[in-house]
């Protein structure tokens, strides 16, 4: 019999966590993630998860952990919000570069200042280059699934994956969730086998200081030196998608539940209006493509689940019926536009892809975005580029302009 559960994306977070049993859990409480944390803690104290949870004084104290932890040969776990992660810039960067298959959720809120504790997704956003996979997801199933998969690309690939999801939109909302029994995780998620494993008998130096030129060491082996340690985890991100697809599918054959891969589509076979998004503004976005649909307009939705790395190949061809897009995004590239945006841009380039992109910054800090509103955009754009204005846009959605 299946178990199914109506909870909130915090618990069928903390479920997924409990089901990849994580040797080292370490957490700091913010804002909306609290609740994750809390629930991990009390799983290690009745006894219900074997892991070591490190209670620790910061954000950026938790990711080191974490690091500590997965270099001696640990699987683990941590999670963030907001300034939280912010504050943990520096680890995220050594995270990657030492290639240690942390998972971490981000539960998106707006960053101060101005202070909020609502949603939006500039915390993730701002960390994009950090050399983390960014995967986004829509609902509370996809939260707990996604966290186990994430476990099998961070470990197959060997860089640490940040699983992003809407604060209170989707942390504290209760939805049906089924819950895969142990057995099922033991099958898709193998044990973890660390690549660096310290130990007395096997002295060894981790992330000593690099040079610009290749150099030999003590034993007289040509060793990398910091650009080919650079090259490897981009061509190991290049990889990461054909992981990231596998996975998906693999979960998809055992549990028949389907979230994508790096995309997700929805009626978009003879779409001529394109909306597309991440996480949950998304699957308003396919509310309003219905309600357009019984316009007469012919409009479907693109989902963004991987972020980085961008599927360049898959949104080349998902959007390649498009006459014109409308991108609603949670967050900016200040003084330019929204990201998404930008790298849909750099995808399409070189391709016959020419739609006019209309990009929406929408919903930060928690400013509601209704379905009736992603259909006002959608029409105006439509509206602007039958009017022959085929240049393309940014428009802040619902947002009084005044000085």
């Amino acid at each position: 019999m299946n178990d199914v559960r109506i909870i909130t994306g915090n618990e069928a977070a903390a479920l997924a966590v409990k089901l990849a049993k994580p040797g080292v859990i370490a957490a700091y409480p913010i804002t909306p993630q609290t609740s994750l944390a809390e629930k991990l803690s009390e799983y290690v104290e009745k006894g219900e998860l074997k892991s070591e949870y490190v209670r620790v004084e910061s954000e950026h104290s938790s990711l080191t952990v974490c690091i500590s932890a997965s270099t001696v040969g640990a699987r683990v776990f941590t999670a963030t919000s907001s300034n939280g992660l912010l504050y943990m810039h520096e680890q995220l960067h050594w995270a990657a570069g030492s290639r240690l298959p942390v998972v971490m959720c981000c539960v998106n809120r707006g960053v101060g200042a101005p202070w909020s504790i609502f949603n939006d997704q500039q915390d993730s956003f701002s960390q994009r280059d950090t050399g983390w996979i960014q995967i986004y997801c829509r609902d509370n199933q996809e939260i707990l699934d996604t966290i186990i998969q994430a476990y099998r690309i961070a470990e197959e690939v060997y860089i640490p994956v940040m699983v992003c999801y809407d604060g209170f939109i989707l942390s504290h909302t209760m939805m049906p969730v089924e819950i895969p029994d142990s057995g099922l995780i033991e099958e898709f998620l193998p044990p973890y086998r660390p690549h660096t494993i310290l130990s007395p008998d096997d002295p060894k130096t981790i992330n000593p200081v690099f040079f610009p030129t290749r150099r030999e060491n003590s034993e007289g082996i040509l060793c990398d030196g910091y650009m080919e340690m650079r090259y490897k985890l981009q061509a190991a991100f290049e990889k990461s998608g054909e992981v990231i697809r596998n996975a998906s599918r693999e979960w998809a054959e055992i549990t028949g539940r389907d979230h994508g891969g790096l995309i997700w589509e929805y009626m978009t076979e003879d779409a001529e209006l394109i909306l597309t998004g991440m996480g949950s503004i998304a699957t308003e976005a396919t509310l309003a493509a219905d309600a357009l649909r019984d316009e007469g307009i012919r409009a479907g939705v693109v989902g963004i689940r991987a972020y980085r790395p961008f599927p360049k190949e898959e949104v080349a061809q998902a959007f390649k019926k498009a006459t014109a897009i409308a991108v609603f995004e949670k967050c900016i590239s200040y003084g330019y536009e929204g990201g998404v945006c930008s790298d849909l841009k750099a995808a399409f380039y070189g391709t016959d892809i020419k739609a006019p992109i209309h990009d929406y910054i929408a919903g930060l800090g928690g400013r509601d975005v209704k379905t009736g509103e992603i259909v006002d955009a959608a029409r105006a754009t439509l509206e602007t580029v039958g009017s022959g204005d085929t240049g393309n846009k940014t428009i802040w959605l619902n947002c009084y302009k005044g000085i």
